[in-house]
């Protein structure tokens, strides 16, 4: 298998684009990356693009030759549309990875794209119910906010803390992504929170409550991949996609227990396996948190802390910027400040996780950063993807 090296990246502020469309959003990204790669769409092999609620949002099926054409890609390369719920984009990605590495491709483009605002409450949630188990969950009523909800519980249940500690420490994830976003120029909302602001806010799903849920958003984002034995010298540092990782898991009463994630945990083992590093070695992790309970439970998962301390971790500052523990988790603001364009929110992570292994994020630099961990849920703990990134 070749190295595959992150040739560039690029992203378009996240926020509600009503006057842009899929197509239009997506290019922006794209140009960008391929720009900042020193290459033209005529190099480009393969498109990749994770992309959910298209045919609901625009009435647009099979978008992938679309974006193809419109960024002028030869007719030879195949474009190809990927979904997985809100890990379609990271799915992508790992897709790219894998035939830049087999050999098949030399230089792909892989991203994600959607205009989750372009829907109204009703249809959003409709949507959304969508990617859970459709024979039992949805028409039960479940949600994704109910999904965390009862994690929550559960967690605060299993390690014997105390449910308005628990929210506490909940509470200081939201209030460090958002002072993180502070510095994202491309973040959704770019202004701090405190602690109160939190605990006050409305019951969305008990105990989750507004500020611990992250908001829809518009947006997209993309990364061209390129054989590194071909390509790595026309960028310093260079930046690898060292490890890749995809589990499954069904529906949420089969799972038995949310709080361990059994899928996230295979799929971080394949991708540290494959990178020959572990958890010690991460200096920087972006990782989906979709509600505050979900990022205690991801740094437990991805082996940060051991099972039943995240919370302590995230109620002592440990993963924050200037928190002097490792490594940095969501210092772009995360899904709960920067925003969550489900089909694009993997391939945010990778910019995010790129710039600051090539030491582009300015104030909220992790400093000294090498290794960075990319982690994508999609549905309730179904779809699981990671990426690995190193500093060459």
């Amino acid at each position: 298998m070749r190295e595959v090296v992150v040739l560039g990246v690029g992203m378009t502020p996240f926020g509600i684009h009503d006057q842009l469309a899929l197509r239009e959003l997506f290019a922006q990204a794209a140009l960008e990356a391929l720009d900042s790669s020193r290459l033209e769409p005529k190099d480009v092999e393969g498109l990749f693009v994770g992309q959910c609620f298209g045919p609901f949002q625009e009435g647009q099926s099979n978008i992938a030759p679309f974006l193809a054409s419109d960024i002028g890609l030869p007719v030879s390369a195949p474009a190809t549309r990927f979904e997985g719920a809100c890990a379609s984009a990271t799915v992508a990605i790992r897709h790219g990875a894998l035939m830049v590495a087999a050999g098949v491709h030399d230089v792909v483009i892989c991203g994600g794209v959607e205009r989750a605002m372009a829907t109204d409450t009703t249809l959003a949630t409709t949507t959304f119910a969508m990617a859970c188990q459709a024979d039992y969950e949805s028409p039960a009523g479940l949600t994704f906010p109910g999904v965390f909800g009862l994690a929550t519980h559960l967690y605060a249940s299993k390690y014997g803390v105390e449910l308005s500690q628990l929210k506490k420490a909940m509470a200081r994830v939201a209030v460090k992504n958002h002072r993180h976003a502070v510095d994202n120029p491309l973040a959704q909302f770019r202004k701090e929170i405190d602690e109160a602001k939190v605990l006050n806010g409305p019951m969305i799903a008990d105990p989750l409550q507004l500020f611990d849920c992250c908001p829809f958003t518009d947006g997209a984002a993309a990364v061209v991949l390129a054989s590194a034995d071909k390509f790595k010298d026309r960028i310093d540092p260079a930046v690898y996609i060292a490890g890749v990782g995809q589990a499954h898991a069904g529906a949420t009463y089969v799972q038995k227990d949310l709080t361990l994630a059994p899928a996230r945990r295979a799929s971080i083992a394949q991708a540290y396996a494959q990178a020959g590093v572990g958890p010690q070695d991460v200096d920087v992790c972006e990782l989906h948190d979709c509600f505050t309970i979900a990022e205690i439970i991801a740094i437990e998962a991805l082996g940060f802390f051991p099972d039943g301390e995240g919370w302590k971790a995230c109620l002592e500052g440990k993963t924050a910027l200037g928190g002097g523990g490792r490594p940095v988790v969501n210092p772009s603001g995360g899904l709960k400040a920067k925003g969550h364009p489900i089909g694009a929110t993997g391939a945010a992570q990778t910019y995010e996780v790129t710039n600051q292994l090539r030491g582009l994020c300015g104030s909220r630099q992790v400093q000294g950063a090498t290794v960075g961990v990319v982690d994508t849920l999609g549905g309730d703990f179904g779809t699981i993807c990671n990426l690995i990134l190193r500093r060459g």
